[in-house]
């Protein structure tokens, strides 16, 4: 779970802080209920990651600091 800042006028997200949780699936090899021994080879077993889930923690009503830029808006206001 990635929190963040989200920017409504451009619909970019700055990552703030990062925390990692377990989905609990006995058929996911990075879960702890995962429930064969090491060296699954089991066709049915997930093996890859999703992508993390954005959490905004914070809106901002500006456009982010890479957009100001973009711009030639100064990046601080």
């Amino acid at each position: 779970i990635v929190d963040g800042r989200y920017h409504t006028p451009c619909g970019h997200f700055v990552s703030m802080s990062t925390r990692r949780y377990d989905c609990l699936r006995s058929n996911c090899l990075f879960s702890q209920r995962h429930h064969h021994p090491y060296g699954c080879k089991s066709q049915n077993c997930i093996r890859m990651m999703g992508l993390p889930v954005k959490n905004p923690i914070r809106v901002s009503p500006t456009p982010c600091v890479t957009c100001r830029q973009r711009e030639g808006r100064p990046a601080t206001s």
